[in-house]
């Protein structure tokens, strides 16, 4: 899992999930660069810009500030229960396409074309392990994440002869202090933790991983 010598773009730095990819990322070489949202976030991982990954225009300006980067890990997302399919509000619908499909079309439409033109690169983005199958109360989250890894299946099949690996991890429960406290009785020994699931991301942001292309991963723990 060598990442020595390569740049690796963090969408979602600033949370649990972000903050171990990058930390991992680092471990092994990589100098990192963490995208977020949140206004003036810092992290002693690299450098941070300050991005809303909705907006396209904002995205390329932040793309061009980064420079040159090998990998983009895009760990933006969110989760929300939501009501039966018949009661979706189109605010939460919205809601929860906008944080997990815009954020990444918008990163991939940047991103993509200039991996391309260097001639190779990485990109490994976040599915949902739930999101194979429609869930009860969680019918907009799932087909949202449904679209997240549809979108790493057609990029993947789009530039692996260019060189690039598109991937995705599709975790279960994470171990982060949010869902700690939806799910109190829970046994937490058995959900992925984020340091984990870090490793499986940086695996298939590596050379290790370049022949690996359109997978959908699973990443299960012990649930």
């Amino acid at each position: 899992m060598d990442l020595t010598g390569k740049r690796v773009i963090v969408t979602g730095g600033a949370g649990i999930l972000g903050q171990a990819v990058g930390a991992t990322c680092q471990r092994n070489g990589a100098a990192v660069v963490m995208l977020d949202i949140v206004e003036g976030f810092e992290s002693d991982l690299g450098d941070t810009h300050t991005v809303d990954l909705t907006d396209i225009d904002a995205v390329r300006r932040c793309v061009d500030a980064v420079g040159n980067f090998d990998v983009v890990c895009n760990i933006a997302g969110g989760f929300d229960m939501g009501l039966d399919v018949s009661e979706i509000t189109d605010e939460h619908w919205d809601a929860m396409f906008d944080i997990n499909v815009t954020t990444l079309r918008n990163v991939l439409r940047v991103t993509l074309p200039r991996l391309v033109e260097r001639g190779g690169g990485s990109i490994v983005n976040v599915g949902a392990l739930g999101a194979l199958q429609g869930q009860a109360a969680m019918g907009a989250y799932t087909a949202a994440k449904s679209v997240v890894m549809r979108l790493t299946e057609a990029a993947s099949a789009e530039v692996r002869q260019h060189g690039v690996n598109v991937n995705a991890v599709l975790p279960s429960l994470i171990d982060t202090p949010r869902n700690r406290s939806d799910l109190p009785n829970a046994d937490f020994a058995t959900w992925v933790s984020p340091g984990k699931l870090a490793n499986v991301v940086c695996f298939l942001a590596s050379d290790a991983a370049s022949d690996v292309h359109g997978v959908l991963l699973p990443v299960a723990g012990r649930v």
